[in-house]
């Protein structure tokens, strides 16, 4: 039933989308439509409307501004502090600052001046910084909001922060599915009542960002830029589902307007370089190379390398530029197939990257090494193995399964330089079976080299090239329109003897290579296929 009804709000949602009403304001200062009455009124209520809508787009920094400036204007507006309270939580990056946000509490004037569900709002974020381990604390929090979703069902914020709680402790509950399902069907039930709602859309992308859901949010992805043109994270986060769809052109736009909103604000306001938004530029970056555009790829990383060398002196700021750095160059390699450039990598100047970082860039370099038949590829594999063994800070992004599954690629692609291709199929049909441990892809491969396409790679070159097409099917199921997994099902079909099939695919690789730099290799391979095809 849960699923029916997902499918009927979503035809409505798609419905509201099409019509000329949908069209939301390009104003610089809009973050969208949110009704929230409070006992606040006036000049703090204005204040308190912002936050709240900046607070669902995960724009922290404003959020902070505006609850602030609600209390600034009436001391005794305890919304005020509940709002400031909830910024210091970011339930989906696992991060939170509960020192800061108890130190706001406990400012909360102890008044009459509240109604029973402002009390009730206030009750559950205390819950949230209370006693107990933080996954306890989200529980306990998202069951208070349940109850508040439950008591005021005409409550849209309700409604909105119970999803949000949903999605906060869906990463470590054995339900992950069926969680992120239920969250997204409270976002598509505020779409149906608020488009221009930026929680309806924002939660909605988060819930179906999975590849056998993201088309549900496809409407909410094309809307949610226009919704809060003012929020540098809008602007990125229909990406998330324009790359589940492998939609390079709009996952492109996506990124850099996300990227441009976030230095226009820097830049506006006067904040530090490490402000602007470096996540948006690593999804332009794997944007750009899905679509062979290298040398605009290059451009972005050029820029990343400024930023983070403007920055040596002061280490804490160069960490925080140089975020994503090990992910950006290993997209580079893998997706350019750049094994010289890959071997020769060094540690950008006063980069002191953790160990699961310098694992990844290891990774990067010991399989470049490999692809070349270096001898340095075995001591790239034994430094990978002595950093798994000496252990990382463990979290939800930063696995180590990675290290796992890099050791087995890594020892895989050894074995295939050597002409061992037995052995390289065994070790990295393995690295599939970890692969599957983890959650389903979401953006750039956090793991750099999806296991299935490498798979079908070596059993390319093996000779297996029916085996070959099957692991490459697997992997765009995973991974829709990646080029490398693209191109190479179109070799396994024209090496099996499938030319229409082969045609077809070298068309849809061209098709996602329309704006590539001329004259690359892999281009040419696919014209003249499918132009041979044609004759």
């Amino acid at each position: 039933m849960l699923f029916w009804r997902i499918l009927s709000i979503g035809f409505f949602v798609l419905f509201i989308f099409a019509a000329t009403y949908a069209e939301a304001s390009s104003s610089p200062a809009k973050l969208g439509k949110v009704e929230f009455p409070t006992s606040g009124s006036g000049e703090a209520q204005r204040h308190f409307l912002r936050g709240v809508a900046a607070l669902h787009s995960f724009w922290y920094d404003e959020a902070l501004k505006a609850f602030r400036q609600s209390t600034q204007v009436n001391p005794e507006f305890v919304m005020g502090y509940w709002g400031e309270a909830m910024a210091y939580n970011r339930p989906l990056w696992e991060s939170q600052d509960t020192r800061e946000a108890q130190e706001i509490l406990a400012k909360i004037p102890a008044t009459k001046k509240v109604t029973p569900r402002e009390r009730a709002y206030v009750d559950a974020v205390k819950l949230l910084y209370g006693k107990g381990d933080k996954l306890f604390r989200d529980q306990a929090y998202s069951r208070a909001m349940e109850k508040i979703y439950k008591d005021y069902p005409d409550d849209l914020e309700a409604a909105c922060f119970y999803a949000l709680s949903l999605l906060g402790v869906t990463r470590h509950s054995e339900q992950k599915f069926r969680l992120k399902v239920q969250a997204g069907a409270i976002g598509l039930d505020v779409f149906e009542k608020s488009p221009d709602h930026p929680c309806a859309a924002h939660y909605t992308i988060h819930a179906f960002d999975h590849p056998d859901l993201a088309v549900l949010a496809l409407p909410a992805a094309r809307r949610y830029a226009r919704i809060a043109p003012a929020s540098h994270h809008a602007q990125h986060m229909s990406a998330h589902i324009f790359v589940q769809l492998g939609m390079w052109q709009e996952a492109a736009a996506s990124n850099e307007a996300g990227w441009q909103t976030s230095v226009n604000w820097v830049e506006r306001e006067g904040l530090p370089t490490g402000k602007r938004d470096y996540h948006s530029l690593q999804w332009l970056h794997y944007a750009y190379l899905q679509q062979g555009r290298y040398e605009k790829a290059a451009e972005v990383f050029r820029l990343k390398l400024k930023d983070m060398e403007a920055l040596v002196p002061d280490a804490k700021a160069n960490r925080r530029v140089g975020k994503y750095f090990e992910r950006m160059a290993g997209a580079s390699v893998f997706e350019g197939e750049r094994w010289k450039w890959g071997s020769s990598l060094e540690n950008p100047p006063g980069w002191k990257p953790k160990p699961y970082v310098l694992a990844a860039f290891t990774f990067v370099r010991g399989f470049s090494a490999a692809k070349q038949g270096l001898a340095d590829a075995e001591r790239h594999l034994s430094d990978l193995k002595a950093i798994r063994r000496q252990g990382h800070a463990k979290n939800y992004f930063d696995r180590p399964q990675h290290l796992e599954i890099w050791e087995l690629e890594l020892q895989a692609a050894i074995r295939e330089s050597n002409k061992d291709y037995d052995e390289a199929i065994a070790l990295i049909k393995k690295a599939t079976l970890l692969e599957e441990t983890l959650p389903a892809p979401s953006g750039p491969p956090k793991i750099l080299k999806p296991t299935y396409e490498l798979l079908g790679e070596i059993l390319l070159a093996a000779g297996k090239h029916q085996q070959a097409a099957q692991q490459f099917a697997t992997s765009l199921l995973r991974h829709p329109n990646r080029a490398r997994s693209l191109l190479g099902a179109a070799r396994a079909a024209a090496n099996s003897g499938n030319k229409a099939e082969a045609a077809e695919l070298y068309g849809k690789f061209l098709a996602v290579w329309v704006q590539a730099d001329p004259d690359l290799p892999e281009l040419r391979e696919a014209r003249s296929y499918v132009q041979a095809r044609k004759k």
